[in-house]
């Protein structure tokens, strides 16, 4: 037993997974924006206490006169200067002799007279990275300008502050966690309505499905679709709709053409035949009525031949014999054994052929089914009294047939449906018999010659049909 999977809507599957790309994007961001907070945070930071720093020993440079002033000014100056550094600790601020001894800070008194370590103030660098001596081992970021004269340097001014603290910031984070809360919220809200905006037509696309599966064709959208994707699969549906609405009204057609067809001749020779085995009619009819039925047969036997040699070739399943003629030799013999077989009284043919003959790969019963084919419409539309033309000419590598009558034509809104398999137009289907797969046989057939057949134009003045066929190999030249 396999387990039926629960299926989710398109809306909800599509917005739960992008929201968790969402937000698995948005942590990253976060993460990386924090970390790029921090870092410049302790870099402006650093760079403030080197300015303060700098700022203290040039104050302090121009209170003094080549020695040191008193402490208690210098502890003046040196109380609070953490405030202007944007920061809620600060700094540890020490003023040293040349020596690295403790002259002021901003620490409680007990702390002067204590020594800078001699490292601290040996090194060059400026700005300097510190382990403290207690258990915490807390990492501390020292500063250090000198206090300088034109002759010595008469101390140093230290800016201590732990790592910790200059990297503290609560509102940059806060501001980012807004921005990013606001971005997850907004990004949501978008991609739920526009999934909801992608949905609407597909649910719609399927409900219609569902009802062409219940034999009902009358289709209708709601929305007229902006996005070129969603209007061109709502409108290639509802073309596809209008197709099988209209294969749908051949089939019911055809199943009562066909029907009606067969009955005919079946209904005519089973009268005729009962006629004669009750002895209704003397010798003479009986013959008669023997031939009609033998007519009527061939009649049946003929709609039944164009139904399998039609189904036999949409099957790929009849071989085709090419090899190369010559045009105006092979449609001469055509033309001549349609004239002899089947033109009627009162209809005259006019032919022009290639000045100059060239060769075609065909297969020649192929050739002379489709020309008949398209002879014998040309006839059924002139009537009793008309003409018929067939021309032949050239373009590049193809040559062209086209063939030609003085018919009343095929009404515009047919045209399109003509070479559609048992389709029958309202003027043939009163007035001629048949099963309506002579034009679609005829294409076929010339698709698989690597042909081509169609209609150029129809009016009330005529019509006129175009068979198109390569030339061969040896014979191909461009125009």
């Amino acid at each position: 037993m396999f387990k039926k999977n629960k299926k989710v809507s398109l809306q909800r599957y599509w917005t739960t997974r992008y929201l968790i790309t969402l937000v698995v994007g948005l942590a990253v961001i976060t993460v990386l924006s924090a970390m790029w907070i921090r870092h410049t945070t302790l870099e402006n930071r650093l760079n403030m206490m080197e300015f303060m720093a700098e700022e203290t020993a040039n104050r302090i440079e121009n209170m003094t006169d080549d020695t040191l002033p008193p402490e208690f000014e210098i502890h003046r100056l040196l109380t609070d200067r953490g405030r202007f550094m944007n920061m809620e600790s600060n700094p540890v601020i020490y003023a040293t002799d040349s020596e690295g001894t403790i002259i002021s800070s901003n620490l409680p008194p007990q702390s002067n007279g204590q020594e800078i370590h001699t490292s601290i103030l040996e090194k060059e660098d400026t700005i300097q990275t510190i382990t403290s001596d207690n258990e915490e081992q807390v990492k501390l970021y020292v500063v250090k300008k000198p206090i300088e004269t034109e002759d010595a340097t008469l101390g140093w001014v230290l800016y201590v502050e732990s790592k910790a603290e200059l990297t503290k910031v609560r509102q940059e984070y806060g501001q980012l966690m807004i921005v990013i809360g606001s971005l997850l919220i907004l990004g949501w809200i978008a991609i739920y309505f526009i999934t909801g905006r992608l949905s609407k037509p597909i649910k719609e696309v399927a409900a219609a499905a569902k009802q062409i599966e219940e034999g009902n064709y009358d289709v209708r959208f709601s929305m007229d679709a902006k996005e070129e994707e969603v209007h061109e699969l709502i409108t290639s549906f509802q073309q596809m709709t209008q197709k099988l609405e209209h294969l749908e009204a051949l089939r019911t057609e055809l199943l009562a053409g066909v029907s009606h067809e067969l009955k005919t001749p079946v209904t005519s020779i089973s009268g005729l035949l009962q006629a004669i085995d009750e002895g209704v009619v003397d010798k003479e009819e009986a013959k008669e009525f023997l031939q009609l039925s033998i007519r009527e047969s061939e009649k049946m036997k003929k709609m039944v031949e164009d139904l399998l040699a039609f189904n036999k070739f949409a099957a790929n399943a009849v071989p085709v014999s090419m090899d190369t003629y010559l045009i105006n030799e092979l449609m001469m013999d055509t033309l001549d054994v349609w004239k002899k077989t089947n033109m009627q009284e009162g209809i005259q043919m006019d032919v022009s052929l290639l000045k100059d003959d060239r060769t075609v790969e065909v297969d020649p019963l192929r050739i002379q089914q489709i020309m008949t084919n398209l002879l014998n419409n040309a006839s059924q539309a002139i009537g009793d009294k008309g003409r018929i033309t067939v021309k032949l000419h050239t373009s590049q590598d193809k040559v062209i047939i086209d063939v030609k009558d003085t018919g009343e034509g095929i009404p515009v809104q047919e045209q399109s449906y003509i070479f559609e398999r048992f389709y029958r137009g309202e003027n043939k289907k009163y007035k001629v018999g048949g099963l309506g797969l002579g034009l679609p046989f005829s294409k076929m057939i010339a698709n698989v010659l690597n042909g081509e057949l169609m209609l150029v134009e129809s009016s009330h003045t005529g019509t006129t049909f175009r068979v198109e066929l390569p030339l061969s190999e040896q014979d191909r030249v461009v125009e």
